[in-house]
């Protein structure tokens, strides 16, 4: 086996852990108030630190959480840290519990804002007669094909 398995192994294993912390046993009001998951993990080559992404749904606009609950968020997070290493340490058998960082994973707003984006321009898929598909512009996706083979 390779170098990057063990730090992606033990990622998603302090994954595990502190999403069932999430349900169980962590019971800070800051993290009831909104939807709260972790998305990722990523450990250290050494194990000495692993940043812990938060992906978080709040009550602010469109469904996104305000830049307050966040950083709320992030300093629960802080609190309960001795609590979730602790449980790391109990559950995975290692000589040293990495550091944990806690960051905001902004890449669902990104996608739900991209996607709205790209909805916005009003391009439509639809089949034509001859059952091939159009994508906006009379431009069917056989033409598509034939123009990428030339090239």
């Amino acid at each position: 086996m390779g170098k990057g398995y063990r730090s992606g192994r033990l990622g998603e294993e302090i994954k595990k852990i502190i999403s069932s912390l999430l349900l169980r046993e962590i019971k800070d009001p800051k993290l009831l108030e909104s939807m709260v998951s972790v998305s990722a993990v990523e450990v250290t080559n050494d194990g000495s630190y692993a940043t812990v992404y938060i992906s978080v749904l709040g009550t602010g606009n469109g469904g996104f959480a305000t830049d307050e609950e966040k950083d709320g968020i992030v300093q629960a997070f802080g609190r309960a840290k001795g609590l979730i290493k602790r449980e790391i340490g109990k559950k995975i058998k290692l000589r040293h519990v990495p550091e944990l960082i806690f960051k905001i994973d902004n890449s669902m707003e990104y996608g739900i804002k991209m996607s709205s984006l790209i909805d916005g321009l009003g391009i439509e898929n639809y089949q034509l007669d001859d059952g091939s598909e159009n994508i906006g512009n009379d431009t069917s996706v056989s033409e598509i094909d034939d123009i990428m083979k030339d090239l």
